[in-house]
C-alpha cells in the first residue's frame, strides 16, 4: 500500500519537531541569554576624558603584566613596564591586548634620540579622545631604552598629560658632563651617582625628563633600536620605507 506524499510529509514534519523540542513531554527548557561582548573598537572609544582614570585604574588592577615584546622587520625589543606608573602601564597592555597598536609604526625617527611609534596612517581600529594623567618619577628618567609616551606641547597641554597611544624609545647619545650639570639647573634635578654614570657612558636624552612619562625600558633589543634609528628618512624625519610593529604582552 503507497503511502500518501501528504502522510509522508506529516511524519517528516513530526520528527523535525520532535528532535528540535528534544520531545522533552511538556518539560520546557529556559533558553540561555548570554549578552554580547564590546568588541575592541567599541571598548576603544567608550574610553573618553571623563572616564580615562576609572577605566585604566581597574584594568590595570586585572592585568598586572608588566613585559612586552614589540616586533618589526629589523627584530624583537624586549621592555619592561613599571608598576608605580600605573596609568600608563595599564594603558599600554589594554592596547597591546585589544590589537590598536598591531596596526602601528615606527612613523618618526631621529638618529641619537629617539624612535617614535604607536601610529599609522592605515589604521582602521579607533578609539576615543582621551590624555593620561602625567606620572613623573625622579627614579625614571630618559636613559637609553627608556620608553616614555609623547604629548602635546605645554601651550596646548600644560599639565603635560600624555598621548592616549604615541610612545617613544630613547637611543641618545652619551653627554658631557657640564651638559649634565645645565639640566640639572635649569629642570632643579639632582641626578643620583647611577643616573650620572648612565648618561655619561650609554648615553640619553636628559632634555625630556621631568617633561614626558617614562613608564618602562629595553631589557633586549638595544640592536633593533639602532637599525631602526638608522632608517633613511624624509624630510619630516618620517621613515622612508615602513616600520611597522606589533606589540605582544608575555606577562
Amino acid at each position: 500500500m503507497t503511502t500518501p506524499l501528504s502522510a509522508v510529509k506529516a511524519a517528516v514534519l513530526l520528527f523535525f519537531v520532535c528532535i528540535t523540542s528534544a520531545c522533552n513531554s511538556g518539560q520546557d527548557k529556559t533558553e540561555v541569554q548570554t549578552e554580547a561582548q564590546p568588541t575592541p573598537d567599541e571598548q576603544l572609544q567608550a574610553t573618553t576624558s571623563d572616564n580615562v582614570v576609572e577605566v585604566l585604574t581597574a584594568y590595570g588592577k586585572e592585568n598586572p603584566d608588566t613585559l612586552a615584546l614589540i616586533s618589526t622587520r629589523h627584530g624583537d625589543i624586549k621592555v619592561r613596564l613599571y608598576k608605580d606608573t600605573p596609568l600608563h602601564r595599564a594603558n599600554f597592555v589594554r592596547l597591546v591586548k585589544l590589537g590598536f597598536y598591531d596596526q602601528g609604526e615606527f612613523y618618526r625617527v631621529l638618529e641619537g634620540f629617539a624612535i617614535q611609534g604607536g601610529d599609522s596612517d592605515n589604521r582602521t581600529m579607533k578609539q576615543g579622545v582621551y590624555k593620561i594623567p602625567q606620572e613623573f618619577n625622579p627614579a625614571y628618567y630618559h636613559k637609553r631604552g627608556a620608553l616614555a609616551m609623547a604629548r602635546y606641547g605645554d601651550e596646548r597641554n600644560p599639565e603635560k598629560e600624555s598621548s592616549s597611544h604615541n610612545f617613544y624609545i630613547v637611543q641618545g647619545k652619551p653627554k658631557a658632563k657640564h651638559e649634565l650639570q645645565a639640566f640639572e639647573q635649569q629642570k632643579s634635578i639632582a641626578y643620583t651617582p647611577e643616573q650620572t654614570g648612565k648618561y655619561l657612558t650609554e648615553g640619553g636624552a636628559p632634555s625630556l625628563d621631568q617633561e614626558f612619562t617614562v613608564f618602562g625600558e629595553v631589557i633586549e633589543g638595544f640592536d633593533v633600536i639602532d637599525k631602526i634609528a638608522a632608517e633613511p628618512v624624509n624630510s619630516q624625519k618620517w621613515p622612508k620605507a615602513v616600520v611597522p610593529h606589533t606589540i605582544k604582552i608575555l606577562n
